[in-house]
C-alpha cells in the first residue's frame, strides 16, 4: 500500500466513523471544495504579491490546514466518483504538457489557446 493509499483510507475511515458519507454526494462535494478554496483565498486577500510569498508561521499554519481541507474534499469527490486521483493528474501533466509546450510556453502566463 503507498503512503497515497494509506492516507486516502485514513479519511475514508475518518469519515465512516462519522457516518458523513450519507451527505457526501458529489454536488454537496463540489461544493464544499469550492468553499474550502475560497477559504484559502481569504487568508491572502489583500495582500501584496510579496507578503503572500512569505507568509508568517501562524497564517502558514493556516495555510496548511486550508491545503488539508482541500486534499480532504477532493479525495471524498474522487472516491465519490470512483476517480483514481493519481492516475488522472499523471494524465493531465501529459495532456497540459500538449498544451503548453515547453519552447512556447516557457517564462509566459499565455493560456494555450493563444501560444
Amino acid at each position: 500500500m503507498t503512503d497515497f493509499e494509506r492516507l486516502k483510507a485514513a479519511i475514508i475511515q475518518f469519515r465512516d466513523d462519522r457516518d458523513w458519507a450519507q451527505f457526501h454526494d458529489p454536488k454537496n462535494l463540489a461544493a464544499a471544495l469550492s468553499i474550502e478554496a475560497a477559504e484559502m483565498q481569504e487568508l491572502f486577500l489583500w495582500q501584496s504579491n510579496d507578503a503572500s510569498r512569505r507568509p508568517g508561521a501562524a497564517d502558514r499554519q493556516r495555510v496548511a490546514e486550508e491545503a488539508a481541507d482541500i486534499f480532504i474534499f477532493l479525495t471524498y469527490l474522487c472516491h465519490a466518483l470512483n476517480i483514481d486521483l493519481l492516475s488522472a493528474v499523471e494524465r493531465k501533466i501529459v495532456i497540459n504538457g500538449e498544451k503548453y509546450p515547453v519552447a512556447k510556453a516557457r517564462g509566459s502566463s499565455i493560456k494555450y489557446t493563444e501560444l
